[in-house]
């Protein structure tokens, strides 16, 4: 069954390659990329499975969430994520010379500007891992989980190893430094397929096009609103209604091992922190950039009538955390007392400040809760 569906896509990416693109192809285009993600979910899933992504597809390993956010090494075997564990965590992993050398998910903990961060070492991936090959179901299921995703590549050999990890961890539902696209799709009980551009489309979207996907998709009767120029692979992913948009580093470690005009070369590539995790070099810069990437602030709370609690900070990942936010964080019933709060810090314009529930905090406040006589 797995070769006749690969059989389908091979065909179908062969026609795509050979279809001119332009205004007057969209619709047949369209029409094949909906025919490819739905084989590809097949050919990942089983006809008929859950899509990548559901909790049935695929199952990760069993590691229970710690801590104020979770990341995963992520990377092809003997790239030395066994290593940097051990450096930012104190916790051992078996390394060696070998591949395969994690053979299940390790877990550890560090602690970074008060923040518990959680860290898996996930076992080495190859190619064809979204297929099933080797654990990879396993490692890429565990690693939509995690709030930063890390892929640890060999500076000896990166490009070519990062190529093939991207293309894993999308076929599995990943979309990297991405964000969700601005999409509404509201099914309905009738009225057909309602279409709606609140800006103009360059990328090849169109009602023709759109109604084409959901037809595919047996969907027949919706309500689609475009808020932002989209391409027709997002709307299918929306469609499909289970991707993972996740912040992804690159790790380039054994930086020891290459030349400084080799590490010229690898620094024109974004989104890269190069290390040596063996040496511990440069390993500051990839803790703040981890700090960066999840999005985290720290906010002190204090009691009334004492000194604030600098040892155990709230973490808050929000780009602009409301006081709301951080009542919640600390207790959901908090904020059905709240009356008002106390601030001090960068946010607040005097020292204190009173201010109510929608007030936007920055990192390192100071917050006094106050609640309702």
């Amino acid at each position: 069954m797995s070769d006749d569906i690969q059989k389908k896509i091979e065909e179908i990416e062969a026609e795509m390659a050979r279809t001119q693109k332009n205004k007057a192809t969209n619709y047949h285009i369209g029409t094949l990329k909906a025919k490819l993600a739905k084989l590809r979910s097949e050919l990942t899933n089983g006809p008929g499975g859950k899509s990548a992504g559901s909790k049935d597809a695929g199952r990760g390993f069993d590691v229970s969430k710690s801590g104020d956010t979770r990341i995963g090494l992520v990377g092809f075997p003997s790239v030395g994520k066994s290593t940097l564990l051990t450096t930012l965590t104190g916790t051992r992993s078996e390394a060696a010379a070998y591949e395969f050398t994690t053979l299940t998910c390790i877990p550890g903990t560090m602690k970074y500007k008060g923040a518990r961060i959680q860290v898996l070492d996930l076992p080495g991936i190859i190619e064809g891992a979204a297929d099933g090959r080797g654990r990879g179901r396993q490692v890429i299921s565990t690693a939509r989980t995690c709030n930063l995703i890390l892929v640890v590549l060999d500076s000896a050999k990166p490009v070519t190893h990062k190529k093939i990890i991207e293309n894993e961890l999308f076929s599995f539902g990943i979309r990297i430094n991405q964000n969700p696209p601005d999409i509404k799709v509201m099914t309905k009980n009738a009225g057909g397929i309602g279409y709606q551009e609140m800006v103009k489309q360059t990328q090849g979207m169109s009602a023709d096009v759109a109604r084409v996907v959901c037809k595919e998709y047996k969907i027949s009767c919706a309500e689609i609103i475009l808020r932002e120029d989209v391409s027709v692979d997002q709307f299918i992913d929306v469609i499909e209604g289970n991707r993972a948009y996740i912040p992804v580093l690159y790790v380039f470690n054994k930086i020891d091992a290459i030349t400084i005009e080799e590490l010229d070369i690898l620094d024109q590539m974004p989104n890269y922190v190069p290390i040596s995790s063996q040496h511990e070099w440069n390993l500051e810069e990839l803790m703040e950039e981890i700090w960066h990437r999840c999005s985290m602030l720290r906010v002190y709370t204090k009691p009334k009538g004492q000194i604030p609690d600098y040892d155990e900070p709230v973490i808050l990942h929000a780009e602009n955390p409301t006081i709301e936010e951080f009542c919640n964080r600390l207790h959901k019933s908090i904020i059905d007392s709240f009356s008002h709060a106390w601030v001090w810090g960068r946010s607040a314009k005097h020292q204190p400040q009173r201010c109510g529930k929608d007030h936007v905090l920055a990192d390192e406040d100071i917050v006094q809760i106050c609640k309702k006589v």
